[in-house]
């Protein structure tokens, strides 16, 4: 495994907790490497947002209730105007490919019972980002994909997921098939308001369980 994504899931299962400090050294130790890829691999998670400089090393990003509620407006803005251009300019190769994510993302559903285990989580968050993936290439808009890149942030995605038991899983499918069905329909105000709600929809679920989180992560706990 490459440094970036080994230290990334690190951050984003809570292995790295938020807080925790990193340097070169270290991770160049644990991952039996030199310090260069290393090197290269924390500016990258500093332009990802996920951890912070300091004077010597770095620190893993700790997301405050405010942090959380900025984030979540952003992609609430960004991504509901995004699913309004979808349903202008979208072509019937982006509806088929916003339809397999949805029925991979229902085969995940049934294979699960209960909270999801952390490789069922990946599996889910990689299925829901191949759906907004695809909104958005449908949007027909590049500066949109590079904004909403910024505030995407992975961490506090995947603790959506993480919480979410099956019932609230199948509620988020079905908020995916209202968008896509006026995507596909070509109701462009419909398609905003929807994805607006799905957006803050995982905002609450995470506030909800923050506390959860961080008692988690205080005792050294991760999501496994």
């Amino acid at each position: 495994m490459d440094p970036l994504t080994y230290i990334k899931d690190a951050i984003i299962t809570g292995k790295y907790e938020p807080g925790k400090r990193l340097t070169e050294e270290s991770l160049a130790k644990e991952l039996n490497i030199s310090r260069t890829p290393i090197r290269e691999a924390i500016k990258q998670l500093e332009s990802d947002g996920l951890i912070t400089p300091l004077k010597r090393g770095v620190i893993v990003r700790n997301f405050t209730k405010k942090d959380i509620q900025q984030i979540y407006d952003l992609r609430a803005l960004l991504e509901s105007y995004a699913a309004g251009q979808a349903a202008y300019y979208r072509n019937d190769m982006d509806v088929q490919k916003m339809i397999g994510a949805n029925i991979k993302y229902g085969e995940i559903i049934d294979l699960q019972a209960g909270k999801p285990g952390i490789s069922r989580v990946y599996e889910i968050v990689k299925v829901n980002q191949e759906f907004h993936e695809a909104i958005l290439k449908a949007s027909r808009n590049e500066h949109l994909r590079f904004h909403i890149s910024k505030v995407v942030v992975v961490p506090l995605v995947f603790r959506s997921f993480y919480w979410y038991d099956t019932n609230e899983m199948k509620r988020s499918l079905e908020v995916h098939k209202t968008i896509l069905q006026a995507i596909q329909n070509r109701e462009s105000e419909r398609a905003k308001i929807a994805m607006q709600e799905h957006i803050y929809l995982g905002r609450d679920h995470v506030l909800k369980h923050l506390d959860d989180i961080k008692e988690e992560l205080s005792k050294g706990e991760t999501y496994d």
